[in-house]
């Protein structure tokens, strides 16, 4: 399994990017994919899950109403859109697949991940 994150960049606050996750090698509706970052000295949290058939989608606090998942199962794709951004989003972002997930205390776990990729940088100046 082969997963490709890109569409990072360097982007002012206040505007948008759209990060693209690509898979190869799997049986793309089989698994759930989700979206993590991990800012410089910290650890790497959830952002945004989206199920198999893109009927179920699920956010953390900090990105609720700013960030939209979606996904394109013909093209193997999902994306993340992410809008109003701020400085603090400035991080690398990775996606992930897994055949099921869980949310528990309003957070999906890394290590419950199957497959990563690797990351795409965002950062957002000020």
């Amino acid at each position: 399994v082969q997963l490709q994150a890109s569409g990072g960049g360097l982007v002012q606050a206040g505007g948008s990017l759209r990060l693209t996750c690509a898979a190869s090698g799997v049986t793309f509706t089989n698994y759930a994919v989700g979206w993590f970052r991990q800012a410089p000295g910290k650890e790497r949290e959830f952002v945004a899950v989206i199920n198999w058939s893109g009927g179920s989608t699920y956010y953390s606090d900090s990105v609720q109403g700013r960030f939209t998942i979606s996904r394109d199962n013909t093209k193997n794709t999902v994306y993340l859109q992410m809008n109003s951004l701020k400085p603090d989003d400035t991080a690398v972002y990775y996606c992930a697949a897994a055949a099921t997930f869980s949310i528990r205390s309003g957070t999906v776990d890394p290590a419950g991940m199957d497959y990563w990729g690797e990351g795409t940088l965002v950062t957002v100046s000020s």
